[in-house]
């Protein structure tokens, strides 16, 4: 299983600097041995833009949410039928901005992840505590809370996610758990995997929490960490580059 670098540009981008990020990453690759599986998860409405800069190149593309529901009055939401529709082969899951300002329950979080199964398209369902929950010593309790919600509603899907640890404490804050902090981590979650599908090995473990092109390496050597959740250095070719050959 290659690992997989997916780019989650947030609340960021414009036609114009979407194309020439676009491609200054396809550039860098050009002529290069991929030794790792990419995508970016762009804002919804570059969906289309990225469909036709992407298509036939080595780097897929996804969503940053996914609605619960098919259809129907639910202003501003987009289902998984409309992300298929620009052929997106992922949809990020329960970001912990989402969970913390937009009030997305664990429920909420698996019912998003079997809506994008259901459509063909791989959820990147986050886990991950905040900074108090690592003090009071909950880490373990919190992620594997989260994720049993989302095995219990995929249930023999299980296989067909992909999962991103994210400690809250570390998402744009320059901190950065450490490889031995966030191996520590990701074994919790293979274990727990490894017990609800016979195919734990299909599953990338992704690490979340501020990876960039200077750390990338050290992080991606663990033994259970599958790749990275790439939020700012996703925005810069050479960074998310580097990134992925460090993954190789």
């Amino acid at each position: 299983m290659k690992p997989l670098i997916a780019g989650n540009w947030k609340m960021n981008g414009s036609l114009a600097a979407n194309e020439a990020l676009v491609k200054a990453m396809l550039d860098g690759l050009r002529g290069q041995a991929q030794g790792a599986d990419m995508a970016l998860c762009v804002p919804a409405p570059y969906l289309g833009q990225l469909q036709s800069l992407l298509t036939g190149s080595p780097i897929s593309w996804g969503a940053q949410d996914v609605s619960s529901h098919e259809q129907g009055a639910y202003t501003g939401e987009v289902s998984a039928t409309m992300l298929k529709d620009f052929a997106c082969r992922y949809a990020i899951v329960g970001h912990s901005e989402r969970r913390q300002y937009h009030g997305e329950t664990d429920g909420l979080v698996a019912d998003k992840a079997k809506a994008a199964l259901a459509h063909g398209i791989t959820p990147i369902v986050c886990v991950g505590e905040t900074l108090a929950e690592r003090d009071a010593g909950q880490t373990e309790a919190v992620v594997k809370r989260q994720l049993a919600a989302v095995i219990h509603a995929v249930a023999h899907c299980t296989s067909e996610i992909v999962v991103a640890y994210e400690p809250v404490w570390a998402i744009g804050t320059g901190k950065t758990a450490s490889p031995e902090q966030a191996q520590q981590v990701h074994a919790v979650l293979r274990a727990q995997l490894a017990a609800a599908t016979q195919h734990p090995e299909r599953v990338h473990i992704l690490y979340g929490g501020s990876m960039n092109a200077t750390n990338a390496a050290s992080l991606l050597a663990q033994p259970d960490i599958d790749g990275g959740l790439i939020g700012g250095a996703s925005l810069k070719a050479a960074d998310f580059l580097q990134i992925v050959a460090s993954a190789r």
